[in-house]
C-alpha cells in the first residue's frame, strides 16, 4: 500500500548552488573525494576503454520528473557513462520508464542504443563509482552541490523518485527536511511543497533476487508518478 506523510511547505527552489558557481556535473578529473578518486584511476588502469569518470545525468533539464540513484556501478554506468546503463538495475528502471511513458526507443545497455528520456532525468547522489558500491558519508555530502545545482537548473521539476535510502536522505538535507517528517519507506509519498518525493527500494539486483523488491512493486512507484503528474497538468 502506498503510504503518504505530509511535510511542511518548502521554499519554491533549493539553494542557489549554480549562481554560486556550482556546476551540475564534477569535471572528469574531480578531485574532491580522495579515496574515490584513488579507485577511479585503478579502475582507469585495468579498464583504459571505459568511462571511468563521474557520470553526468541523463534527460533534459526542462523534466517534470527527476530520478535519483545512489552511484555508478563500476561494471554498468561507471563502464558506459549513463546512469543506470550496463548493469540489471537499468534493465528494470528502463523496461519501467517505457512502459510509463518516460523514455523512448529500444534500451540496449549502450550509451548509443538511441533510448531517449521524455519528461524524465536520471541522476546520483554520488557520481564516482565508490569501492563496493559503498560511497561513505563524507562523499555522499561532498557530491550533494551537484545534485542541488542539477534541480536548479529544472524549472518544471515536480516529482523526485529516490532509489534507496541513501538517495532519500540526501535529498531531504537537500531541501532542509526532518527525515523524522518523511522516513523512508518504500511507496511513500511526501508532499514537499513544490515537490513530491517517491520512495522506492533500489532496483538492484541483490534486491531484486531477494524479492526485496519486485518488479511490479517498482512499477507501481512509476504509475503513481505518472498518475500523479497527469492529473497535475
Amino acid at each position: 500500500m502506498t503510504k503518504i506523510s505530509r511535510t511542511k511547505a518548502l521554499p519554491a527552489t533549493p539553494a542557489p548552488a549554480v549562481a554560486a558557481g556550482i556546476p551540475t556535473d564534477p569535471d572528469r578529473n574531480c578531485p574532491l573525494c580522495p579515496r574515490l578518486v584513488e579507485y577511479r584511476m585503478a579502475v582507469r588502469a585495468r579498464d583504459p576503454v571505459g568511462f571511468n569518470a563521474p557520470v553526468p545525468s541523463f534527460g533534459d533539464a526542462d523534466a517534470a520528473l527527476l530520478i535519483v540513484g545512489l552511484a555508478p556501478g563500476v561494471q554498468g554506468a561507471n563502464r558506459t557513462g549513463r546512469p543506470f546503463t550496463g548493469d540489471y538495475a537499468g534493465d528494470l528502471l528502463y523496461a519501467t520508464l517505457l512502459e510509463y511513458g518516460f523514455a523512448a526507443g529500444t534500451y540496449e545497455a549502450r550509451p548509443d542504443d538511441g533510448l531517449t528520456l521524455r519528461d524524465c532525468r536520471i541522476s546520483n547522489a554520488v557520481r564516482c563509482v565508490p569501492p563496493q558500491n559503498k560511497p561513505l558519508p563524507v562523499e555522499i555530502n561532498t557530491c550533494r552541490p551537484f545534485l542541488v545545482a542539477t534541480m536548479d537548473t529544472m524549472p518544471r521539476l515536480r516529482a523526485i523518485v529516490l532509489l534507496g535510502r541513501v538517495a532519500h536522505d540526501t535529498m531531504l538535507k537537500t531541501l532542509g527536511l526532518r527525515a523524522v517528517l518523511a522516513p523512508f519507506s518504500h511507496g511513500a509519498v511526501h508532499d514537499a511543497g513544490r515537490f513530491k518525493l517517491y520512495d522506492s527500494y533500489h532496483c538492484s539486483r541483490y534486491n531484486t533476487n531477494t524479492r526485496v523488491l519486485t518488479p511490479d512493486m517498482f512499477r507501481s512507484v512509476f504509475a503513481r508518478v505518472r498518475a500523479d503528474l497527469d492529473r497535475a497538468q
